[in-house]
């Protein structure tokens, strides 16, 4: 059989487990979004069990990495991608201890884990959110999101989404201040300036 990539076998796809930063430029990666993968508890819901039970099959695949969708805490308006917790897991695909297990697996077999870690913004329904927009402007709290008393900044700014949003920038009637977001309403940007 010829190898998809040098040394590399579908049989045995092998990860490099050194400190090399160019890994990725050889791996075979398999993006799986947890909630349609596999269910394990019937609730029509895939979960973090459901992945472990599937690990084999995906190596048989040819995979070495695998890219986890979002699967954080969320209001699941943008699929996961407005996360309102970063330090837990959906717990409709189980639990942080359902994850741990998932991890110690597919490193077992030799498989690379991925997730992807959403930071240009969070839900509205963040705790870091809804402190900011109660927060006086100026403070660090209120700094964590960018905040403008008029929506004609950045006018320039690309529309993403132009179905459903008409401006980068949504009125807070609780800051009585605009807050920017470059995706959808519910995803206030995070500040890093």
């Amino acid at each position: 059989m010829n190898a998809p990539l040098p040394g590399l076998t579908l049989e045995n796809p092998q990860i490099d487990t050194s400190d090399d930063p160019q890994w990725y430029r050889d791996a075979v990666i398999y993006q799986l979004n947890v909630k349609a993968f596999f269910d394990t508890n019937n609730d029509g819901v895939g979960d973090f069990k459901g992945v472990t039970a599937k690990l084999d099959y995906v190596k048989e695949l040819g995979v070495n990495t695998i890219w986890l969708m979002p699967f954080y805490p969320s209001p699941l308006r943008d699929d996961g991608y407005d996360i309102s917790e970063y330090e837990n897991v959906n717990p409709q695909y189980g639990t942080i201890e359902d994850f741990k297990e998932m991890l110690d697996a597919a490193h077992q077999r030799g498989l690379r884990v991925i997730t992807e870690l959403v930071i240009n913004h969070t839900s509205d329904q963040h705790p870091w959110f809804k402190a900011a927009r109660r927060a006086p402007p100026g403070s660090p709290e209120r700094n964590f999101y960018v905040w403008s008393d008029t929506d004609q900044i950045y006018q320039g700014t690309r529309i993403i989404f132009t179905d459903t949003e008409t401006s980068n920038w949504t009125w807070d009637p609780v800051a009585k201040q605009y807050f920017w977001h470059r995706f959808f309403s519910h995803q206030p940007d995070l500040n890093f300036d």
